[in-house]
């Protein structure tokens, strides 16, 4: 079994940081669509309740597009998101895991997903 640990990350200038409940070999989908590809963003996605904002809430702005449900996350200072509410997933965060602390993280699963096609693949996550 698994021990959950409390996995530490956050953006480049250390303004914002988090550290989320989890363990150290993770699963995340890696999306094609417009924004995500742009910015190489791994999705690990966790219940709301296993994410703690510690630091850094004033630095946060929100950046909202297309059907504006999703609250895109990123720090004022570095520009970088680190974590979002995803519209598919409202009780949830996605954390990117490529925010993790180094060395954090020891093995990462990645599974493709076809975010340009999100309406037509969106089932096939929605209910892992």
């Amino acid at each position: 079994m698994k021990k959950n640990l409390n996995l530490k990350g956050g953006c480049h200038c250390k303004k914002v940081r988090f550290v989320v409940e989890g363990n150290n070999s993770i699963e995340v989908l890696k999306c094609n669509c417009s924004i995500c590809s742009l910015t190489s963003y791994l999705h690990y996605i966790i219940p709301k309740s296993k994410f703690r904002l510690i630091k850094g809430r004033k630095h946060l702005s929100t950046y909202k597009f297309n059907k504006n449900i999703a609250e895109h996350y990123f720090c004022k200072t570095c520009g970088i998101k680190s974590f979002y509410i995803p519209r598919s997933h409202p009780n949830y965060f996605s954390v990117n895991a490529r925010c993790f602390d180094e060395g954090t993280i020891k093995k990462v699963k990645i599974t493709k997903f076809n975010g340009k096609n999100w309406e037509k693949n969106i089932d096939n996550i929605k209910n892992n």
